[in-house]
């Protein structure tokens, strides 16, 4: 058979253990894995690399259409595309219109035409007005649903996202179990944050351990068991966005045990910032749920090698500069990190605390796809699209503003040593970055829509 790439000689991460092997690449699937592979157009050398599935993003704010003064398709997209990822799942918020219904969706579609550097697949919201609007996302191929029991949306701009009252999730659910839709959700317990924030601004409680004391750790932990038992009531599966504490991963773990559908996520961020780096790094930082302490922080660790947690996300929610300006309590509440997920948790999970390759891989991508049917993605196997990340093991780099490709060039780890280095990322079979010649000649991603799967 003759192939159109080889990649020769380096360690890759297949789902159960990572050999040094070929592997071939035919019309942009994986077609061959073996030894001594032979008969291609094109032969790259991965020696000394490890090459593992692209990272499946499965929380991206790209912010487009109507707020590209934030982020953007195409900055967004070469971003993720250098630092390792192939697929993200795009949130419906940030974006104006939110993506709501048929029409919005639309578009995002139209917004992102020939912008994509990556595949992307589709969340659709589930707000406090479109109830009567959610079947028309799943006929558009959206692969979830997502929805905030925590305050969200600016109330002066009216085609913006909101959150849902119980009710309103509780009705959700109900619509969505009957299309046999996933519902991801944020989750913190709306009224208590708002009034502990209040409470902490009018005292001039303004630092960033003030706004960590405003977002305790039991309205994380309340509003995840509220939002599993609705979700056990109404029959419908779910998903657990962005857990930032060991006591809320627990929730998620006891109502698997009891046999609920339920899988969490959380972001690198809450693996390696604590609140007094939060402090010192400033309102780049700030996200919610918030970046908690260092005993924390080592809780988070445990659950991720205990198998608790099943994906990693970037949460990448970025904004211009003026919205971080003024003390925390007044900030935008959001982290540009799609950069750089690949590279720090590898050197923070593998290389620093002995995490296997074919975990790291689950964590970053496999079990990414498999909780939101992206059947032909996550997995290095014959058939399935050829998306890969070479990584290059224990080579040490600053992170410089210079070398983020966000619109706005700002990022909580700026200035941090990364002991690991995305050196080339390839989407379908086609090389869309390389360390050494940048990125490749147009824009090849396209969207991934749950009824083409």
């Amino acid at each position: 058979m003759s192939f159109d790439t080889i990649i020769k000689n380096g360690t890759v991460v297949l789902e159960h253990q990572a050999i040094i092997t070929d592997v071939a690449i035919k019309e942009g699937k994986i077609a061959a894995i073996g030894h001594g592979l032979s008969g291609a157009k094109t032969e790259i050398d991965a020696t000394g690399m490890v090459v593992a599935p692209g990272m499946i993003d499965a929380h991206a704010h790209m912010s487009e259409p109507g707020r590209t003064h934030w982020e953007g398709y195409e900055t967004g997209t070469r971003a993720a595309a250098k630092g390792g990822i192939t697929t993200m799942i795009e949130m419906p918020l940030n974006q104006l219109p939110a993506t709501v219904d048929k029409a919005t969706i639309e578009m995002k579609f139209f917004a992102a035409e020939g912008k994509l550097t990556i595949d992307a697949a589709q969340f659709g919201g589930l707000v406090s007005y479109n109830l009567d609007r959610l079947q028309e996302l799943d006929k558009a191929g959206v692969v979830a649903y997502k929805c905030f029991v925590a305050t969200c949306g600016d109330r002066s701009v009216s085609n913006d996202f909101r959150d849902v009252n119980d009710f309103e999730y509780f009705r959700g659910l109900q619509i969505l179990s009957k299309l046999d839709q996933l519902v991801a959700v944020h989750a913190e317990n709306a009224l208590i944050c708002d009034e502990l924030g209040k409470e902490a601004k009018e005292a001039g409680r303004v630092t960033a351990h003030d706004y960590v004391a405003s977002r305790p750790v039991f309205t994380e932990v309340e509003a995840i068991r509220r939002v599993l038992y609705l979700a056990k009531i109404a029959g419908c599966r779910l998903h657990i966005c962005h857990i930032s504490s060991p006591e809320g991963v627990a929730e998620v773990t006891r109502a698997r045990q009891e046999g609920q559908q339920v899988t969490c996520e959380s972001c690198p961020h809450y693996f390696v910032l604590d609140t007094d780096q939060f402090e010192e790094i400033g309102t780049l930082a700030k996200c919610s749920p918030p970046i908690r302490d260092a005993k924390n922080q080592q809780g988070m660790w445990d659950k991720l090698f205990n198998g608790e947690i099943d994906c990693l996300v970037s949460d990448h929610s970025p904004c211009p500069p003026d919205m971080k300006a003024g003390n925390v309590m007044q900030a935008w509440g959001g982290i540009a990190g799609i950069q750089n997920c690949v590279d720090i948790m590898f050197d923070e999970a593998v290389q620093k605390r002995g995490m296997s390759l074919p975990d790291f891989s689950k964590l970053m991508s496999t079990n990414a796809a498999d909780i939101f049917g992206l059947k032909h993605k996550g997995r290095i196997a014959i058939g399935q699209d050829a998306d890969l990340v070479f990584i290059q093991p224990n080579s040490s780099y600053v992170l410089t503003t210079d070398a983020l490709e966000y619109r706005h060039k700002v990022s909580p780890y700026v200035g941090r040593k990364i002991n690991a280095r995305v050196a080339k990322t390839i989407l379908r079979g086609e090389v869309i970055y390389d360390i050494k010649t940048g990125f490749g000649a147009r824009p090849t991603g396209r969207f991934v829509l749950k009824h083409q799967q």
